[in-house]
């Protein structure tokens, strides 16, 4: 039994390889491309929409308020990265119950790939808010002997999420064979709902923590009017 989909190999020549995990990756890119076109062809204002938009339109609302919720910050910025990250590895992990289909994201390559992609967006977007001379100081706070420890504790941070989301990925399948071998069917059918349950979680779990790294690279200090407009 192959751990990760890295290990099946479809096609081999030279230095060109096409794992599963390619394979798969861009079939969920597929579905998502023309999956996007079907529901917003036909988008349109008014009281009278069709139901893909209004799943649409929710999906949006709610992914904006968590991202204000967790950064008190406008999330327009940040709409398209997080809302990219968290219906791709959603989509990835909900295609997994169609039999044949191995979800990449239980690939380790996938989820250092995605992990690298918030490590990459965190000083972009804090460069972007506070400048690179304000982004740069947040290294050297409470004082400047903490400035190894904030650079170890971004590259930590950045495996974790890539070590997270492949473990609970990755241990969901395994689990669900194994028993598919040892017991019959209703147990590996449970197991594999609680398995789609838990891509679900970890698909809002790295969304969370992708906003939670950026907005505190973006955070900036309140003046009294912004306090007070809060309170």
């Amino acid at each position: 039994m192959n751990l990760d989909p890295s290990d099946i190999i479809y096609f081999q020549w030279r230095f060109v390889t096409i794992s599963a995990t390619l394979v798969f990756t861009w079939i969920t890119m597929c579905v998502l491309a023309v999956g996007s076109y079907l529901i917003t062809r036909n988008v349109k204002p008014g009281p009278e929409i069709s139901q893909g938009q209004n799943i649409l339109e929710a999906l949006i609302i709610t992914i904006k308020k968590q991202i204000y919720e967790v950064s008190r910050q406008d999330p327009g910025p940040y709409l398209p990265f997080i809302g990219t990250l968290f219906i791709f590895i959603l989509a990835a992990n909900i295609l997994s119950v169609v039999p044949g289909f191995i979800a990449p994201t239980g690939s380790l390559n996938t989820t250092i790939a995605l992990a690298l992609c918030v490590f990459l967006a965190v000083p972009t977007f804090g460069i972007a808010s506070q400048g690179i001379k304000g982004y740069l100081k947040e290294y050297i706070k409470p004082t400047v002997i903490m400035l190894p420890f904030n650079i170890i504790s971004e590259i930590t941070r950045t495996l974790s999420l890539a070590i997270r989301l492949y473990g609970n990925v990755m241990s969901a399948s395994i689990i669900a064979v194994i028993l598919l071998g040892v017991i019959p069917l209703f147990f590996p059918v449970v197991m594999q709902v609680l398995g789609l349950l838990t891509g679900v979680i970890q698909a809002y779990i790295f969304a969370i923590l992708a906003i939670v790294y950026i907005g505190s690279a973006t955070k900036k200090k309140k003046g009294k009017k912004q306090v007070d407009s809060e309170q």
